[in-house]
This record gives structure tokens, C-alpha cells and sequence, in this order.
């Protein structure tokens, strides 16, 4: 089962993030999904992560997340990323810069029968601020 969700996690990221098709996040992510890397103000479920990788797309239409590392054990995939965008529309409230970011990513997941139920996350989120000027480097 582990290389049958090691495919399914290169396949959300390639076709969901860096193709930035958003209609198939309800054939690859459950209906009752579980975000546990909530955002203030979305809801912690399917509908919320369709609405952060809009405004990720919104405010970073170049996008694209590279795969470093990818580790699977049993029904859980845990993968490393490096993710490059430049900072063109409002994101999170701020408006554009015109920077451009390098973010570290780690994510982990949890597939049931071929689609996410849960998913973990940690983003360099300070990283990227320092990056956009928002937040002194130091």
C-alpha cells in the first residue's frame, strides 16, 4: 500500500499544486478530511484546503512545489518540499510584493482507499514573511 500512496502524493502535487487543478481535489480528498494545520478564519476540513491553495494560486500564480524526499509506512506518506513562487496578488492580506519566496515544507498524510482523511503540515511560514519584507530577517 505504501507506493500506492507515494502515487498518490506525487499526484496531488503535480496535477493539484503545480498544474493547479483545484476540481480534482474532491476525487483525491474525502469528504469528512481533517486539516490539523488549520488556518485562522477556513475551515479545518475539504472545503478550507480548497480555499488556502486558491489564495496560495491568487497570490503566487507561479507556484510550483518540487518533492525532496518522500516516505511512506502504511497508510501515512510524509513528504519534504521546496516550494518557489513570486508574491503577484494578496495573499493572507498582504498585498503583492513582487518577490519572490523559497519555502521549506514538510506534509504528512493519511490515505484511506485512495483519498486523504488527514493531513499535518509545517511550512516556513516566518521564512517566507522575511522573504516578502513583512517581517524583519534576524
Amino acid at each position: 500500500m505504501s507506493e500506492e500512496n507515494k502515487a498518490y502524493y506525487r499526484r496531488f502535487i503535480d496535477e493539484v499544486i503545480n498544474k493547479k487543478n483545484v476540481a480534482l481535489i474532491d476525487e483525491l480528498v474525502a469528504p469528512d478530511y481533517i486539516e490539523h494545520d488549520d488556518v485562522p478564519g477556513l475551515p479545518a476540513n475539504r472545503d478550507g484546503l480548497k480555499q488556502l491553495i486558491g489564495m496560495m494560486f491568487s497570490g503566487f500564480p507561479d507556484h510550483q512545489t518540487a518533492t525532496d524526499d518522500l516516505v511512506a509506512e502504511g497508510d501515512t506518506v510524509v513528504g519534504r518540499h521546496t516550494t518557489t513562487g513570486t508574491h503577484k496578488g494578496e495573499f493572507m492580506g498582504i498585498p503583492a510584493t513582487g518577490k519572490q519566496v523559497t519555502v521549506a515544507e514538510i506534509h504528512i498524510v493519511r490515505i484511506v482507499n485512495g483519498k486523504a482523511v488527514e493531513h499535518w503540515g509545517q511550512v516556513d511560514e516566518l521564512g517566507m514573511m522575511q522573504q516578502l519584507g513583512v517581517v524583519p530577517a534576524g
